[in-house]
């Protein structure tokens, strides 16, 4: 059973920057394409942020605003994708969710809670 871990979420005022870590117990040769999603509530729908494959290629999905401000990125040796986001927003306050997908199943972690507030 592949298990994924989201990491790093917290409470920021706007402005402020937070890296988001997603760890998993698939080997790195296992996995497709790893995820960052959001969503509003723990049952709302999720919002696709970036992805980013085995072979290193990244993707935004088109004209997405947050391309600006986040970030994906990994570290192979350590099996870890990040999420870097700077210059945070209230209306970025939402649970980060990574997934990892091993033959086309995507596995989800719990979520990392981030707040936005003044």
């Amino acid at each position: 059973q592949v298990q994924v871990m989201e990491s790093g979420g917290g409470f920021v005022q706007p402005g402020e920057s937070l890296r988001l870590s997603c760890t998993t117990s698939a080997n790195f040769d296992e996995i497709d394409v790893t995820a960052w999603h959001r969503r509003r509530s723990p049952g709302g729908q999720h919002e696709l942020i970036a992805t980013i494959s085995r072979g290193g290629q990244i993707h935004y999905p088109p004209s997405s605003p947050l391309r600006a401000r986040f970030t994906i990125s990994r570290d192979r040796a350590k099996n870890t994708v990040f999420l870097d986001m700077i210059n945070l927003k209230p209306e970025d306050t939402a649970i980060y969710d990574c997934s990892v997908s091993v033959r086309g199943i995507p596995r989800y972690g719990r979520g990392t809670q981030v707040t936005v507030s003044s």
